[in-house]
């Protein structure tokens, strides 16, 4: 009896749902990130002119992309001719490790706990974990924004696109989008270190995200419905908002999380020190407050649950129109 890739990809969502991702097993996103910085270091031996590096960073993110989709495929080629069994336990699991619906509402709980019992302090480092931008001084309401902006953007990034592109190719290319996504995460800064070198991860992840980002974006009004929450108004401020972010893609989950919650995200960052402004998103009917943070929480999970939904749908009609 074998099982087919719906199986598969409706078995991950729930080992993630269940289990996260535990401490005790190496996630394939740390062996990742071991690559990067030694293949980062391997090219910077070699080139240090800008064009060079940008050449370098090009060859890097391929290498790590195509590597992690062909070291997943040959992984589960072995693993089958082994044994059938242990074949689909593997991919089950490996298409597990892409989606991280579980530990992200897991740190967002964690921050809203903290800000529910005054523990600024404690909470700003933990949000300093999840995010990029300086957390040293920020208030309530700056810890509420954070939060709420990195768990709308990694409605793409850790749910929504893993499980778009396992629907297209399996636990090999959900692993290669989580290798681009990981380049992002590592390389795909501006600053002057990596202006060059991260040039070509940042743009792959922009290329990567772009679909998911759009179905987010039509997926996250009917999660704000069945939430009792403003689907006109997300739709609204992905039309009017999203594109003022400077991410071409984190603009629409940010800007459709904001409309429905009737809150305002964006506003001044601070990097290393230097203010960074990220124009509004979203209309000011109420001011932030932790509660918001469970709330964007449920939008996760409800998106979660429809993105598989429309997996499935568009998969199901795939396969009767090819034997029509």
């Amino acid at each position: 009896m074998s099982i087919n890739i719906e199986a598969y990809i409706l078995m991950a969502c729930l080992v993630d749902l269940l289990v996260g991702d535990p401490r005790a097993i190496p996630h394939p996103v740390v062996l990742m990130g071991k690559a990067i910085e030694f293949l980062e270091g391997l090219m910077r031996r070699i080139t240090s002119s800008p064009a060079g590096l940008r050449t370098a960073g090009m060859v890097t993110a391929v290498m790590l992309a195509g590597g992690s989709w062909l070291l997943t495929y040959l992984l589960l080629l072995g693993a089958f001719r082994v044994n059938y069994w242990l074949g689909a336990v593997l991919t089950v699991w490996l298409i597990s490790t892409t989606i991280a619906a579980r530990g992200l509402a897991g740190a967002a709980k964690e921050i809203y706990d903290l800000l529910k019992k005054g523990n600024l302090t404690e909470a700003r480092r933990k949000v300093g974990w999840i995010v990029g931008r300086d957390t040293g001084n920020m208030d309530v309401r700056d810890v509420t924004r954070a939060t709420i902006e990195t768990v709308a953007e990694n409605i793409v990034d850790g749910i929504a696109a893993p499980i778009f592109y396992a629907f297209i190719g399996g636990a090999p290319l959900a692993m290669a989008y989580r290798a681009v996504n990981t380049l992002d995460s590592m390389l795909g800064y501006k600053n002057e270190r990596f202006i060059d070198f991260g040039m070509a991860s940042a743009r792959l992840d922009d290329l990567a995200n772009y679909i998911p980002a759009r179905l987010t974006g039509i997926l996250l009004p009917v999660a704000a419905f069945l939430t009792g929450k403003s689907p006109g108004r997300a739709i609204s401020a992905v039309l009017q908002d999203a594109s003022g972010h400077p991410s071409p893609n984190g603009g629409i989950p940010e800007a459709a999380v904001a409309g429905a919650l009737g809150v305002r995200l964006g506003g001044l960052n601070y990097y290393h020190g230097q203010m960074s402004f990220r124009p509004y998103l979203g209309e000011e009917l109420k001011p932030l407050e932790p509660d918001h943070i469970k709330q964007v929480v449920n939008l996760m999970y409800i998106t979660f649950g429809l993105a598989v939904a429309a997996g499935l749908l568009i998969l199901f009609v795939a396969q009767r129109c090819v034997f029509l």
